[in-house]
């Protein structure tokens, strides 16, 4: 087995993404080949892990938003330089401003959120 990478669960984005461009490199391969058991077992390991992701906690859109950027190990500053506005992303995780169509959007692809999580109505005060 040199050369060929050992797998294991993923647990990690890093491990995530490494798997799906290992997936992407070899899923073309033919049936019985090695590489065809490694994209079958990759397919397995990316599905059990996406899965463990969808797990999302019952809560409002706001703190989905925060646990998932605690579970990246973010903090404001990096939502904020995807949507481009660090005033704005402080005024959503206080509760001070409604989410945009735009930032549902990005923080449902930087945090892996999905949308239907994000649309949810949830209470904004003053």
């Amino acid at each position: 087995m040199t050369g060929k990478p050992q797998w294991y669960l993923i647990e990690s984005e890093d491990d995530y993404n490494n798997a799906v461009s290992r997936y992407e490199q070899i899923k073309r391969t033919s049936r019985g080949s090695d590489e065809h058991k490694e994209k079958v077992l990759l397919a397995h390991l990316i599905s059990q892990y996406k899965k463990s992701q969808d797990d999302l906690p019952e809560v409002d859109p706001v703190e989905l938003i925060k646990i998932r950027m605690e579970d990246f190990g973010y903090k404001s500053a990096n939502p904020a330089k995807e949507y481009g506005d660090k005033g704005t992303i402080s005024k959503v995780l206080n509760y001070k401003q409604a989410l945009s169509l735009t930032m549902i959007r990005k923080f449902s692809r930087l945090l892996q959120i999905p949308v239907e999580a994000l649309i949810k109505e949830y209470k904004v005060g003053n």
